[in-house]
Order: structure tokens, then sequence, then C-alpha cells
């Protein structure tokens, strides 16, 4: 059977772990990766192949981010400990995830950068100035690294399950979800995608995939 290009799978862990960006974990290696390899119209970038890998545990939902770059686009004076308001302005890896299925121009958005700052937005496409769902919080977290060396970034986060569902978390809960990073400064910038929103834009739902909660494969085959 073909793999569905467009579902990303969070493996369950058994508990929750402190939050880290060492891709060599045996936390992260239980995630099943999917790539962000595209603009947003769908031409490839295999430059910026950008591995994402997700787990969930009873209450929260992480993400790391493995992101190549040839010059990072950094925030001067990077603060974090608060919110940064118009972070997408510079380089970030961003999570864009609902759970309402009957509503699907209402879900949330998580980002951060390789400095470590973050921001958090409720969305609703319906209002007029939606970048105003900044002043939400999920109380999620994030960690970030730089590899100089190796010219790659690092970003995890973890975000309260309770933030973006009503439902208990379970096997086989199903979001509709898409995966983005802005990278380099203009005109060079560059918008790298997991599905392509054929659109300027990131906020097009209608082209997001689906995340599934899944057990572990060795679960499963009991």
């Amino acid at each position: 059977m073909a793999a569905d290009n467009s579902l990303i799978e969070s493996t369950k862990a058994d508990e929750d772990v402190a939050l880290s960006t060492d891709s060599d974990s045996s936390f992260w290696r239980g995630g099943r990766p999917v790539y962000a390899e595209k603009d947003t119209y769908g031409k490839p970038l295999p430059r910026y192949r950008t591995e994402i890998r997700s787990r969930w545990s009873k209450n929260n939902l992480y993400f790391l981010f493995i992101c190549p770059y040839e010059k990072l686009n950094l925030k001067p004076e990077p603060s974090a400990s608060t919110e940064t308001f118009q972070l997408w302005d510079w380089d970030v890896a961003e999570v864009f995830i609902g759970s309402d299925f009957q509503n699907i121009r209402h879900y949330k958005e998580f980002e951060l950068s390789p400095q470590g700052e973050w921001v958090d937005l409720d969305i609703d496409l319906d209002k007029p100035h939606h970048e105003e769902g900044w002043k939400w919080n999920s109380g999620f977290q994030v960690a970030a690294r730089i590899d100089r060396a190796a010219n790659i970034w690092y970003g995890a986060m973890r975000i309260p399950l309770a933030a973006i569902d009503s439902r208990p978390p379970k096997e086989g809960n199903t979001f509709r979800i898409n995966l983005f990073r802005c990278q380099g400064q203009a005109p060079d910038r560059k918008l790298i995608v997991w599905q392509p929103t054929m659109s300027d834009t990131f906020h097009v739902p209608e082209h997001f995939g689906l995340l599934k909660l899944v057990e572990p494969r060795s679960e499963r085959r009991r």
C-alpha cells in the first residue's frame, strides 16, 4: 500500500519527557518523519528539506523540526521568556492544527524560532484581523538549538492537548494540520511547506493534511 503523503502519524509515548532537540534520543527516534520540502505552490525545495516528527502523551502533543539552512534570518535582541508578536517575519517553524472538522477556518497556530522565541495564536479566518489571535495563550513550550557547523537548526514543541482539542486523548483521534517554515531574507526568503497551499499564504485550511494519534507499531501488532 502506498504511503499517504498527506498524513502524519503521531506515536504515543508512555510518559512526558523533558523537551529536547536531540533527534537521536529514544523519544524522538520513536516518531515517524514527514518532510516539508516544497514551496507553497508545490515546487520542490530539496536544499531546505525539513524533517518533522511527532509524539503524543495523555497530556501533550510534541513536534520536532530538523531545519537545514544557508543563512539564518534572526530577530535582534530575542526574548525566549515572553511571546514575540510577528515572529513570522523571521526564521520560524510553524504548526497549524485544528480539531474542528465542521469549521476548518478555526484552528491554532504555533511558532518557534532558532533562538527559542515563540508565539501561539487562535486563528479564526472569518474575523477581519485574525492575527489578533496572538493574545490567546496555550501554555505550550519550546526548545531550540542551532548547529552552525552543520547548518541545521532544531526546534521542539510541547503543546497541551487540552489547548487544541476538547476530546479525551486516545488512539485514532485525528486533527487537520499543516507544517511550515520561513527561511532567509527577502528577496531570497523561502516559504517551505508540508502540504502546498497553492497560495502566497499559509492560511489555506482547505489544503491542510491530517495528523492521527497512533500507538507504537509493536503495540499495534499485539
